[in-house]
Parts: structure tokens; C-alpha cells; sequence
């Protein structure tokens, strides 16, 4: 018999990729997902599409219409399908947003996660549980550290950070925006699980997460939405900094494919950075250049001087601790590879 995952967040860019995946390796999905982004987005974050991409191409593929903060509806299904592995990518992906929805972005990244860790350990206490977690549970606090500004980009000057932030750096004292403490107690909640009750669980602290099946919207979705706004000749907005904040990027295949490795070799309450790395980065200007090359169309911005509240200068992953834990694993898709195959997906989205 076929082993079971369950995975939250289905129809999204990691959750579908993750069920992809693990269909391919004969497992059996369960999908919960409710279309929340179009939601909290509007008709830009409709995931629809993705829910009915899955259902066509995986048969044998099983939807669930649950929004995570139905706790009753939640331990009903996990007792139901008590599956070998639970992958938890649901949540409100918005800091911006967090401020103006603060109950409904707290219920769905906190309580929401709750709802699926109590089930996980009534139902299915020796399944793996991992947890789509966020650099922004470390608030503002990656901006002390020394930067050095180069003519496209910001960087660390501080030789400690050259490889990026690990996973020892502070969460505390700082800044988070409400979206980085609702996703921070999230994060806590995953790692005293596994703590106090011995589950298999870790966080992925993840940077940029890309791919060609986002629903890149101007408050959530970086790559894919500066992607959208380009083929569209729709002006860009760069929020401070001089377009030249740094982030490092993944490809979600490589998310799903960390995810396999952790589920055949779990460890209690781990946590890792999770991003391209050094070689996966890219500042705002940086990737208006090289979107401009794939595609061949000048790209359209305006420029606020009003940077985020809680927005990193500058953030790429130390991905050192997770490659000595899982040698076999490391990034295979580049930053340029990301961007053809994003273009190429909006294109053929149009």
C-alpha cells in the first residue's frame, strides 16, 4: 500500500510543487487547500488554477476544500488519512498584509499550525512534520549586521555573514512585522513539539521561494510578480533602498526536494535556512536586468522612498548547516534557469 503524505496549502507554489513530487515517487497526496490567497490578494492570488493543474495531471490526486483554522475539521482528516508525512506550506504569506487581516493572519499562521500539530500528535505522532517557516522571524535584525553597498546591490562586510545568516543567528528584540510574530510562534510551536513530545519536526526558515507556479502578487511573491509586471509593461514599484535589497533564491523543486530528504532521515526540532545561497542572490535592479535579457522587454518601475516595516537590507541563507546534515542534497536549479522557466509560465499563463 501506497504511503500517504498530507499536505496544507496544496494549491500554492511549494505545496503543489510538493505534492508533484511525492506523487511521482508513488505516494499517496492529499491536498488541503481553500483558495485563501485569492482571499487575502484578490483575483492576482487565485490559486484555482493550480488546484485543477494538480487534479488533471496526478489522478488519483486527493483535494480537500479545509481552511486550517478548523480545528474539528483538521483532526477529523489527519485521524482519517493518519498519513506517514505532513508537510505544512498553508499560510497568510504577507507581511503588508498582516497589519490590515491581524486576527485572521495570526489564526492562520499560529492557531492554524497548532490545529495541525495536535492532530499530527494524536493521530500520527511518528509521521514527519515539516513546516514552511520564514527568515522573518528574524525580524529587522539581519540589518545590524555591517553592510558594504556596491553599485547594484547591498552586501555583508561583516566576514562572520559571508556565507549568509545561519540558523543560530537571534530571533529576538527586533522588529518582525505582526506576519513574522504570527510565523514565529508558529515556528516556536513546531520546534516544542518536537521537544517536549520527541515528534519528528523541523522549520524551514525559507528566503525567496520561487518557481514557475506562483500567483506572484505585489504583496507576496517577489520573482514571479516583477516576472508579471514585466510581460505585462506594468510599472514595478521598488519599496526604498535604491532597488538594491538582496535576497537569495530557491527554486521549489529544490524545497521539495530538502523535504524528501528530511522525511527519509527525520530529525527531532531541527531548523534550517532554507534559500539559494550566496550564488542564488540577486538585488531588485539585478533582476530587472536579467528578467530584460530572458524576455526582451525593458522593464517598467517607479521608486518610494518608503522602505517596508521589517523589510531586510540585505538577506541571502547559510545553507552550510543543512548541506553537513543532508550531503546529498544541494540547489540544482540556478537564479537564471528560475527566471526562463517563470517567464516561459506567465507566458503560456497569458
Amino acid at each position: 500500500m501506497a504511503k500517504r503524505i498530507l499536505v496544507t496549502g496544496s494549491s500554492g507554489l511549494i505545496g503543489s510543487e510538493v505534492c508533484t513530487w511525492f506523487y511521482r515517487k508513488g505516494w499517496q497526496v492529499h491536498g488541503i487547500d481553500n483558495n485563501q490567497r485569492a482571499v487575502f490578494f484578490g483575483p492576482g492570488g487565485d490559486t484555482r488554477w493550480n488546484q485543477q493543474r494538480l487534479q488533471q495531471q496526478m489522478p488519483g490526486f486527493r483535494h480537500h476544500e479545509l481552511d486550517i483554522r478548523n480545528r474539528e475539521g483538521i483532526l477529523e482528516l489527519v485521524k482519517e488519512i493518519r498519513p506517514e508525512a505532513i508537510v505544512h506550506t498553508a499560510a497568510q504569506p504577507s507581511h503588508d498584509k498582516a497589519a490590515q487581516i491581524p486576527f485572521d493572519d495570526f489564526d492562520t499562521n499560529a492557531v492554524g499550525t497548532l490545529n495541525l500539530l495536535e492532530a499530527a500528535r494524536q493521530y500520527c505522532p511518528e509521521a514527519p512534520f515539516v513546516h514552511m517557516s520564514t527568515n522573518k522571524v528574524y525580524g529587522d535584525r539581519p540589518n545590524s549586521i555591517a553592510l558594504v553597498e556596491k553599485q547594484t546591490r547591498w552586501d555583508y562586510a561583516d566576514p562572520l555573514f559571508a556565507e549568509g545568516v545561519p540558523e543560530s543567528f537571534s530571533i529576538d528584540q527586533s522588529k518582525h512585522s505582526l506576519f513574522g510574530a504570527s510565523k514565529t510562534a508558529a515556528d516556536i510551536l513546531v520546534q516544542e513539539y518536537g521537544r517536549y513530545f520527541g515528534m519528528a519536526t523541523c522549520c524551514l526558515r525559507g528566503g525567496c521561494l520561487t518557481g514557475p507556479h506562483h500567483s506572484g502578487v505585489e504583496l507576496h511573491g517577489f520573482l514571479s510578480y516583477l516576472v508579471k509586471c514585466n510581460l505585462e509593461g506594468k510599472p514595478y514599484t521598488i519599496f526604498g533602498y535604491k532597488g538594491k535589497q538582496v535576497r537569495d533564491n530557491i527554486h521549489s523543486a529544490d524545497v521539495a526536494a530538502f523535504m524528501d530528504a528530511f522525511i527519509e532521515s527525520p530529525r527531532v526540532a531541527e531548523v534550517y535556512n532554507i534559500g539559494g545561497g550566496k550564488a542564488n542572490t540577486c538585488s531588485i535592479l539585478e533582476a530587472f536586468s536579467m528578467v530584460e535579457e530572458i524576455s526582451g522587454r525593458m522593464m517598467q518601475y517607479q521608486y518610494s522612498e518608503q522602505h517596508r516595516e521589517g523589510d531586510h537590507i540585505c538577506y541571502y541563507s547559510d545553507l552550510r548547516k543543512m548541506r553537513s546534515h543532508y550531503p546529498q542534497w544541494d540547489i540544482t536549479i540556478s537564479l537564471q534557469e528560475c527566471l526562463r522557466q517563470m517567464v516561459q509560465a506567465w507566458q503560456a499563463r497569458d
